[in-house]
């Protein structure tokens, strides 16, 4: 057997420079490049062998920096998302506290099925030097370290305690990346002695090796009893999540809904399943939906869910389906999945697939002139709507639906919007015309603040032919803004809408909502007599001037009645330039967005002293009575 002499880390760089995902047609790297922050713990393991390549080969694992270890997870799963999940970046980081960064992003690419390679550095397998500089000792149980943490956040976790374990490991975890079942964060921990210990290596090893994303055909049964259940409903509606995405199914999903005139709402993840102007196209559904797809919800008999793992947002917490008589038919490749919420017609088998196969056996179903008619006058009194939300009130402080629809008209079909946290999804999922199937990325489900700028520059890494568009509150910019700089020192453009509305707007509505006005939500100095920030003096920060401090361009609304068609001319010069530019517009939180008719259970307290907790338990339990187990 031929070998090469190598250390641990080179053969790990080596052989995830090998790999490629194929999609049908589709062949692409897996692991186009590597993200890195060095320590002790890394900068001669992994640090060197990426020095060695950039060296001898230089486009073998090409080298990005980070200024911080999430952000380095974010832009890996942003990325994957603009590639349908077929590649995504590795992460390196050192002992410690730079493995503990990682978390986060492990967990949000976990919860959104994101495929994201993690490679923490971990303490010496020897313990030869014991303890070392960063490392966690726990009494009852010295071999834990930081990196077990990874595990309950991991789809895959392994730890290479011995140089021979990197074959097995490195081949699991790309058998995980890969499969569109159990993907989400991959980790390899290594030791940091491990990492810089020969080893002889195979070729075979370092050969490229292909990974064939499955796409498995539904059942004969279970299509069967789904297909007959669609064609005896009165009022089918149809779920679209990522799985329609992600199994590049748009088309199929199109000419479905085409030929059945079935109506279409999506998840966030779905969003571009179809484009927002389709007849079948009613919005987004559940908690922040629209008034057209959750009235359609509401009464369908049957709900065709597709490639979506029906979070508490999409189900309305379990409101949004309200015919006593529903039927779920659960389309998902995972079963987990597939078999939610108790569906007694699953079908678990790829969204694409599942699709065509539906097109061909309901061959001559079409739903009722009756429902067709609902669903036109629907979608058109929900568009008019949005024309009037999208409408400039001429006030000094416009509203967020305002400043939606100026980037909506600035924007064009194939930019890509992105968003992840605060009051923004919500409205987005309501306001925004997606007109491309990879144009609207909202990080949803972990809703991480931070996400924003880091995630947008994953997606301009994916896709360098499409604007990027992040819109971003305050709140979120101040939890991880300093990605701005990676922006700067590679010329990666993006644009970034700062809303500005002195702290966190989101929460500081649901917070009304249970009762609690707003407390902790406001950014103020402290009143030292009343012992909180709920006071008027707004803190004197200057955002812009924070970003045009990293070297990005700077573009500032003033408050004003011509705000939004500053906000406009603004757009038009930030897309004409070839580098990152932020625009910073203030707004006023409390103008919100037209009521998509959605509920989300938020508990109330049950006893209280104040009169505006105690009118929000009777509304809560209110809308709680509309709750069903949804078993179809």
């Amino acid at each position: 057997m031929t070998t090469k002499r190598m250390t641990v880390s080179q053969a790990l760089v080596e052989f995830l420079a090998r790999q490629w995902t194929v999609d049908g047609e589709v062949r692409e790297r897996t692991i186009p490049g590597m993200f890195g922050i060095f320590g002790h713990g890394n900068v001669a393991g992994i640090g060197q062998a990426l020095r060695q390549f950039n060296v001898e080969q230089p486009e073998l694992m090409p080298y990005f920096q980070a200024r911080n270890e999430q952000a380095m997870v974010h832009q890996s799963v942003g990325y994957a998302r603009v590639h349908r999940r077929r590649g995504t970046y590795a992460s390196a980081a050192s002992v410690g506290p730079g493995a503990a960064n990682l978390l986060t992003g492990a967990a949000l690419a976990t919860t959104n099925r994101l495929p994201a390679l993690l490679l923490p550095s971990d303490t010496f397998a020897t313990r030869v030097a014991d303890p070392v500089l960063q490392q966690l000792e726990m009494p009852h149980d010295i071999g834990l370290t930081v990196n077990d943490a990874f595990r309950p956040l991991s789809r895959f976790f392994d730890r290479v305690q011995r140089p021979e374990q990197l074959y097995s490991i490195a081949l699991a975890a790309m058998r995980v990346l890969t499969d569109p079942v159990e993907t989400g964060a991959v980790t390899i921990a290594l030791p940091e002695d491990v990492q810089a210990e020969t080893i002889d290596v195979p070729l075979e090893f370092l050969q490229e090796r292909e990974w064939h994303i499955r796409r498995p055909l539904p059942e004969h049964g279970a299509l069967q009893r789904a297909v007959a259940a669609i064609r005896n409903a009165r009022n089918p509606f149809i779920v679209a999540g990522g799985g329609v995405i992600y199994s590049s199914a748009e088309e199929q999903l199109r000419r479905f809904v085409e030929l059945s005139g079935i109506p279409v709402g999506t998840s966030q993840a779905g969003g571009g399943s179809l484009a927002w102007d389709h007849p079948q196209y009613l919005g987004g559904v559940g908690a922040t939906g629209t008034t057209a797809a959750n009235r359609l919800a509401a009464a369908a008999d049957v709900v065709i869910g597709i490639g979506t793992r029906y979070s508490d947002f999409t189900t309305s917490s379990r409101t949004a389906f309200q015919n006593p008589d529903v039927v779920f038919v659960n389309v998902n490749v995972a079963s987990f999945d597939a078999y939610k919420h108790g569906s007694r017609l699953p079908v678990v088998a790829d969204a694409r697939e599942t699709i065509e196969a539906f097109t061909s056996e309901l061959t001559g179903f079409r739903v009722s002139g009756d429902y067709a008619e609902r669903i036109r006058r629907e979608k058109a009194e929900w568009d008019a709507a949005v024309d009037a939300a999208f409408e400039p009130s001429g006030l000094a402080l416009p509203g967020q639906p305002e400043i939606i629809g100026a980037v909506q008209s600035s924007s064009e079909p194939r930019d890509v919007i992105v968003q992840a946290a605060g009051s923004l999804p919500g409205d987005l999922h309501k306001l925004w015309r997606v007109r491309d199937a990879l144009g609207y990325h909202v990080e949803y489900a972990f809703s991480c603040m931070g996400y924003e700028i880091a995630g947008g520059l994953g997606v301009r890494r994916g896709a360098p032919d499409r604007d990027v568009i992040v819109m971003v509150g305050d709140g979120s910019y101040l939890m991880l803004h300093t990605e701005l700089v990676t922006a700067v020192a590679e010329g990666i453009k993006i644009i970034v809408v700062l809303i500005q509305n002195h702290g966190y707007a989101s929460i500081g509505h649901l917070s009304e909502t249970v009762g609690s006005e707003r407390y902790g939500t406001k950014y103020r100095f402290l009143d030292e007599s009343a012992r909180n920030f709920e006071g008027e003096r707004l803190l004197p920060i200057d955002l812009a001037m924070n970003a045009r401090s990293y070297g990005v361009d700077v573009i500032e609304v003033a408050p004003g009645p011509d705000a939004v068609a500053d906000l406009t001319a603004a757009m038009a010069k930030a897309k004409a330039s070839d580098t990152t530019t932020l625009i910073h517009i203030n707004s006023d939180p409390h103008l919100y967005a037209p009521d998509g008719e959605g509920w989300w259970d938020v508990p109330v307290a049950e006893v209280s002293t104040l009169e505006s907790t105690r009118d929000a338990r009777g509304e809560y339990l209110e809308q709680q009575r509309r709750q069903r187990p949804l078993i179809g």
